[in-house]
């Protein structure tokens, strides 16, 4: 079963490792296959491809609020809203 991250903005999800339960393979996410989707994205043993992790998507109030707190990486994704609605025509 794959692990759920419902806090994208959480420290440290990145850089845990994780044994694959169907190969026992192990790493981190920086070392999984990502497959980005809409709402959430997959990281994908790089061995058997197997789903170890799956990660939702923050929506906007989530990311405010991290960058609220001043998460960098929140700050920054706020920082590219904010340019694409300035320079979105009306």
């Amino acid at each position: 079963m794959p692990e759920l991250i419902e806090d994208y903005f959480r420290p440290g999800w990145r850089s845990r490792p994780l044994t694959c339960e169907a190969c026992e393979w192990n790493g981190d996410s920086t070392q999984m296959t990502l497959e980005p989707h809409e709402d959430l994205s997959e990281y994908l043993c790089p061995r058997c491809e197997d789903i170890m992790l799956v990660v939702r998507h923050p929506d906007l109030a989530q990311v405010r609020a991290a960058a609220a707190a001043g998460h960098p990486e929140a700050l920054e994704q706020l920082a590219l809203v904010d340019a694409y609605r300035q320079h979105k025509p009306l």
